[in-house]
């Protein structure tokens, strides 16, 4: 797996799921005892009309994808979560060691962004 795979399966299998998710159980949550606060906004979101919705999932999808940025930009070594000056490595071990945020090669955060938001 080379860095280019992990963030096009980041984007399948963490974003587009994680927006996919949040729409479906707008849409019916899960479970047997929905809690109100789940149900109430169910129902706000199940009267919407088509347009309104559409820009709720847009907001969704967008809220998500700057959230993932986010986590890689800390990854990568751009957005600092402590004041040591240290950096993180992440490594994809398999019949060999690849390291994944190489600080000499273009960051995950902006192999993120190298296409547009999908939108479901």
């Amino acid at each position: 797996m080379n860095r280019e795979v992990f963030v096009e399966a980041i984007k399948r299998f963490v974003r587009d799921a994680a927006v996919e998710d949040t729409i479906a159980n707008l849409r019916n949550p899960p479970g047997g005892s929905v809690p109100l606060r789940e149900r109430a906004c169910s129902d706000w979101y199940n009267g919407l009309r088509a347009e309104d919705a559409d820009n709720v999932n847009h907001v969704i999808a967008t809220a998500v994808h700057q959230s993932l940025f986010g986590l890689l930009a800390v990854l990568d070594g751009v957005r600092t979560i402590d004041n040591e000056g240290r950096r993180f490595e992440l490594s994809y071990v398999g019949s060999e060691r690849i390291v994944l945020n190489d600080r000499e090669a273009i960051g995950l955060h902006d192999l993120l962004n190298a296409k547009s938001i999908a939108v479901v």
